[in-house]
């Protein structure tokens, strides 16, 4: 099951890089069911927070509190301060990360909180990042708040 979420992420990822923005991607699962999508759309839409956590949170739609504490949050890399906030926030009990060596959020900050990591090092998570920071350093800065 995690394959296929991860790749439902990467998915995400790469509409957001199809339509000209950074390909970051997160689902969110309940009950083994997908019930957001999102990828980062900060460019498209020019937001200030539409990290794709955020934006999957966003069209996850209101939920109630056992739906967030029975939740998975899937991300193709490391949340942000931010976005692990928004973790915080929901109770969200467990995360898994595609990758967190092009950038590594609040990881040690989220397990001291009782969530559940999970990092898999997904090459492809990994490529198709360092692929877009080759090419977009400066937009890539701008993201993660360099």
């Amino acid at each position: 099951m995690l394959k296929k979420y991860l790749d439902a992420a990467i998915q995400e990822a790469k509409k957001g890089l199809s339509s000209g923005g950074i390909p970051i991607g997160s689902i969110m699962v309940v009950d083994d069911e997908i019930v957001g999508r999102g990828h980062n759309r900060r460019v498209q839409r020019g937001s200030s927070i539409l990290h794709a956590e955020m934006d999957c949170l966003e069209n996850a739609g209101r939920r109630n509190a056992s739906d967030y504490k029975r939740a998975v949050l899937y991300s193709t890399l490391s949340p942000c301060d931010m976005c692990s906030g928004a973790i915080l926030l929901y109770k969200i009990p467990r995360v898994v990360i595609g990758e967190n060596r092009t950038f590594q959020g609040p990881e040690g900050y989220l397990r001291s909180r009782g969530v559940e990591l999970e990092i898999v090092d997904d090459s492809e998570c990994f490529e198709l990042i360092q692929t877009f920071i080759l090419k977009n350093d400066s937009l890539w800065n701008e993201d993660i708040g360099e």
